[in-house]
């Protein structure tokens, strides 16, 4: 399982201030710490345009020219807005990159997908259109349908789109969590070839002992189908889960990685 580190995220007032004041060590110091982790890619969100797109296209390009500068790791760019969006990817120096993201929306297809399918990006889907989250699988699934068609038309291969089932938080609606893992597994069974990926704190948003809800939930995900997640990976517990989740349903031949892991001395019981 892909490790996507959520923390460079600047809906954190401390993450925000520090790009407001452009406080270079508290960012490099950031990216390296999720990096020692042993997070796959870092995420990197310098905040919403709101009525100021200039300011938060130089935001985004001053936080990524600083997280370049601290990691060698592939990154996941994440933004609402479209042209930062784009502004990031012109600025992005390497290759491997993720997108995040689109809907089913058309004029979100529009203007972000051509951007993926130039650069051979990976592409994060959120499973909905105009409505906002539908409640439903099936509802999800159509929203899918439509991206799939419109991604394969630009040539995209399946392996290119991460698909995100959409996690609302179980304290509002219990039945979310069912619904979001049989979303995983409708997905994986519709589309051979997609990659899926899922914000996974969502689901324990408003509860107490939200980490331990969030390993519960890793794991079952993990055996619905999940590909990639987006967690914090400072917290060793949660990264240990992921490991087991690979080893437990077979994509841990030999068990190979969790004994290195554990060699290493990073698994928490």
């Amino acid at each position: 399982m892909l490790v996507i580190g959520e923390n460079l995220n600047a809906s954190n007032k401390t993450v925000a201030a520090a790009i407001a004041e452009r406080n270079k060590d508290f960012v490099r110091n950031l990216v390296k710490a999720q990096d020692d982790a042993g997070a796959d890619y870092i995420d990197v969100n310098a905040g919403a345009a709101q009525t100021d797109r200039k300011k938060a296209i130089a935001d985004m390009e001053w936080l990524l020219d600083v997280v370049q500068e601290s990691t060698d790791k592939p990154l996941a760019l994440d933004s609402d807005d479209t042209e930062v969006l784009k502004a990031a990817v012109r600025r992005y120096r390497r290759e491997d990159v993720i997108i995040n993201s689109v809907t089913a929306e058309k004029e979100r297809l529009e203007a972000v997908a051509p951007l993926a399918a130039e650069r051979k990006a990976w592409l994060v889907a959120l499973a909905m259109g105009k409505g906002g989250i539908p409640k439903k699988v099936e509802e999800r699934l159509s929203a899918c349908d439509t991206i799939v068609t419109y991604l394969t038309g630009l040539g995209m291969k399946p392996e290119q789109i991460l698909f995100d089932p959409l996690v609302l938080p179980v304290a509002v609606d219990t039945a979310q969590g069912v619904v979001t893992l049989r979303t995983l597994e409708g997905i994986k069974s519709r589309y051979a070839g997609v990659r899926t990926v899922m914000g996974l704190s969502n689901i324990s948003f408003g509860l107490p002992v939200r980490k331990l809800v969030n390993r519960s939930f890793l794991l079952m995900a993990a055996y619905a189908g999940l590909d990639t997640v987006i967690l914090n990976p400072l917290d060793a517990k949660i990264m240990s889960a992921a490991k087991a989740a690979d080893l437990l349903i077979g994509k841990d031949p030999f068990c190979r990685k969790y004994t290195t892991a554990h060699r290493k001395g990073v698994l928490v019981d």
